[in-house]
C-alpha cells in the first residue's frame, strides 16, 4: 500500500494519513529491508517514475519515523504468497488490530492463528 499511496495518491494515500492520526504503525526488519530495495527497483524497472521513486522513499521515510519497530520471534505461513508472511509476522509481534493492504493474497485469507482484521485502503477510511 505504502507504494500507491506514495508514488500515485489517491484513496491508500488518505488511508496512510487517517492512520498516522488514529493508529500505531509497526514495522519490522523485514519490512525495512523491503522498504529499502522497492524504490530503486521498481524505477529499474520503469514502474514508477525518478520523481515517483523520490516521492516514495520521502513517504516510506515518515512511515519508518514514526514506526515502533517490532522482532517476529516466529516465521508465519499463512498467505498463498510467501513473501506476504513478513507482513502477517510483523502484524503478529506487533499485536496488531487491523492491517490495511490492497494485496488480495492477503486480503483472500480466511483463517489467521491470530486476531487481525485485514482491509482494504478505503474500508479502512469509512470505517
Amino acid at each position: 500500500m505504502l507504494v500507491s499511496a506514495f508514488a500515485f495518491k489517491g484513496t491508500p494515500a488518505k488511508a496512510i494519513t487517517k492512520a498516522f492520526r488514529e493508529a500505531d504503525i509497526c514495522v519490522s526488519p523485514a519490512l525495512l529491508q523491503e522498504y529499502r530495495q522497492t524504490p530503486i527497483k521498481l524505477e529499474a524497472q520503469k514502474k514508477i517514475t525518478h520523481k515517483q521513486m523520490q516521492a516514495l522513499i520521502a513517504g516510506i521515510a515518515a512511515v519508518v519515523s514514526r514506526a515502533k519497530i517490532v522482532y517476529p520471534a516466529e516465521g508465519l505461513s499463512l498467505s498463498r504468497d510467501p513473501k506476504d508472511n513478513v507482513v502477517l509476522e510483523c502484524c503478529h509481534a506487533a499485536k496488531a488490530g487491523i492491517l490495511i493492504t490492497g494485496d488480495n493474497d492477503l486480503l483472500d485469507i480466511a483463517d489467521l492463528s491470530f486476531d487481525l482484521r485485514i482491509v482494504r485502503p478505503q474500508t479502512f477510511i469509512q470505517d
